[in-house]
């Protein structure tokens, strides 16, 4: 298995320090407005189980459309929670929709790359995550407050195990067959990212780069047809070119109704991402409905095409 502390092409980005029972979290809603108060309460009380002090600053509920408040309340409070010195990561609410109009107008500063937090969420998150890699700073693709209680205690645990500086296993999936050439294994810095959303950042002023990144994707609700038009569109602008290696996690509702002629998720993937020449591990405990394995944004991972394993460990920068 290849050795996920080893050089890669671009460094790691900055992690800030472990977290650890007792320390403030401050949720925040950067996307779409609370609509599962129950699932938000019950996630609530799985952070507070393990004895952490989780603050709902006002406004964390807010409405604005299917937004949770106005572009500019939104940015005001993502700045506040990160800039107080007590809070020492914050907690996405949900995904739905809304971090790449936050991110317009909006940058991090030299004073919030020194003090780097834990920010944790996925989906619509996405956004945040990328701002975060192109700014040199780490964050993690996991369970949103919504969604954590309904995870696995395995899950939850690995959550846990990465914010509080255990080691986290590697995630298990299988091969895609043809894919990677003769280099079936590659070692490269995590980008986590929801396909879609990913997609819309491609060659903005938000997008990372690229360049030796291990992408690991998963998406909802897309049928093949616009899965096939998301990746093509990578494929369009040259996306994939210094990309080391492809983790794909779950593609859930993708299902097509009986008789429609269309491609299966593996075929398409296959299609797809199998001519590139880079190794790619399909299967992995990520994404929606269904179990959603944090995975470290900016942390050294390796993909090994052959085990059908995705590695990855935090190594704190400060």
């Amino acid at each position: 298995m290849p050795d996920p502390t080893a050089a890669a092409v671009s460094p790691a980005k900055i992690f800030p320090p472990f977290l650890k029972p007792g320390d403030r979290l401050a949720v925040i809603a950067p996307s779409g407005c609370l609509r599962e108060p129950s699932s938000f309460e019950r996630g609530l009380a799985v952070w507070r189980s393990r004895g952490y002090d989780i603050a709902c600053p006002e406004g964390y509920d807010d409405r604005h459309g299917y937004l949770a408040g106005t572009d500019a309340d939104r940015r005001s409070r993502l700045r506040a929670a990160w800039r107080d010195p007590k809070v020492k990561g914050l907690l996405c609410l949900r995904g739905g929709y809304g971090t790449t109009r936050l991110l317009e107008d909006f940058e991090w500063t030299e004073a919030d790359r020194a003090h780097p937090k834990w920010l944790v969420g996925f989906s619509d998150i996405t956004g945040l995550l990328w701002s975060l890699a192109r700014a040199g700073l780490g964050g993690v693709h996991g369970p949103v407050l919504t969604t954590l209680a309904d995870e696995p205690e395995r899950s939850q645990q690995r959550l846990f195990d990465l914010l509080e500086g255990r080691a986290i296993g590697p995630l298990v999936g299988r091969g895609l067959a043809g894919s990677g050439g003769e280099d079936q294994r590659a070692t490269g810095w995590l980008c986590p990212a929801n396909l879609a959303v990913g997609t819309s950042l491609l060659g903005t002023p938000h997008q990372p780069d690229l360049t030796g990144a291990i992408v690991a994707i998963e998406d909802v609700g897309e049928a093949p047809y616009r899965l096939d038009r998301l990746l093509t569109q990578w494929r369009s602008m040259g996306a994939f070119a210094g990309v080391r290696g492809l983790a794909l996690g779950r593609f859930s509702q993708a299902e097509v109704p009986a008789g429609y002629p269309s491609f299966s998720v593996v075929e398409l993937m296959r299609d797809r991402l199998g001519d590139l020449g880079i190794p790619v591990v399909m299967d992995l405990p990520f994404g929606h409905d269904g179990e959603n394995a944090a995975l470290p944004c900016g942390a050294i991972g390796a993909i090994d095409a052959v085990a059908g394993t995705l590695t990855v460990r935090v190594q704190q920068s400060r």
